[in-house]
């Protein structure tokens, strides 16, 4: 296996980024909407995309995008996990935890208190890592997505602490 590498998401990945999405989700994003992404202001938008450094020519493989809420003193105390995908050949190597731990390593910087997603009830394994990131469920979502399945709302509350931050295998704050 390759070295992967976790980068900012530029304009010429978004063909590489729609195109996972159109294999791993089975209601894609369209090119145009991660284009839209992409011209949203960074104090309030996110994305990373893990590439393989296979030799001089870096492929996209994943990607994770995280939108930031402010509140009425202009902080941000929650980020929203609004989508993360792998390319379904690269599944189970790691590298959506590496993506969603670089995202949350942002958000942490960036003074976020609470993270939360919704994730399919169906969608075990993302359950199981998300879990293991130190999210937990606190609700559903009935009928959530395009096909009628529900979404599992999922929260990690009072992320600035040491506990958090070991969990995700980051240093402690200076």
């Amino acid at each position: 296996m390759n070295l992967i590498v976790v980068r900012e998401f530029r304009p010429d990945d978004v063909a590489a980024v729609a195109a996972i999405e159109a294999v791993a989700s089975p209601d894609p994003w369209t090119p145009a909407l991660f284009e839209g992404e992409l011209s949203v202001l960074p104090a309030l938008r996110h994305w990373l995309v893990a590439c393989e450094a296979a030799d001089d020519r870096p492929e996209v493989v994943g990607f994770v995008g995280m939108m930031f809420v402010p509140d009425d003193t202009g902080a941000h105390p929650e980020g929203h996990v609004m989508n993360v995908a792998v390319r379904p050949d690269r599944k189970r190597q790691g590298i959506a935890r590496r993506l969603l731990i670089e995202a949350f390593a942002d958000a942490l910087a960036r003074g976020v208190e609470h993270l939360t997603l919704e994730v399919r009830v169906s969608n075990d394994p993302a359950r199981s890592l998300y879990h293991q990131l130190g999210f937990a469920p606190v609700g559903l979502r009935p009928r959530y997505y395009p096909d009628g399945e529900d979404a599992l709302i999922l929260w990690a509350h009072d992320i600035q602490t040491v506990e958090f931050r070991r969990r995700l295998g980051l240093r402690e704050a200076s």
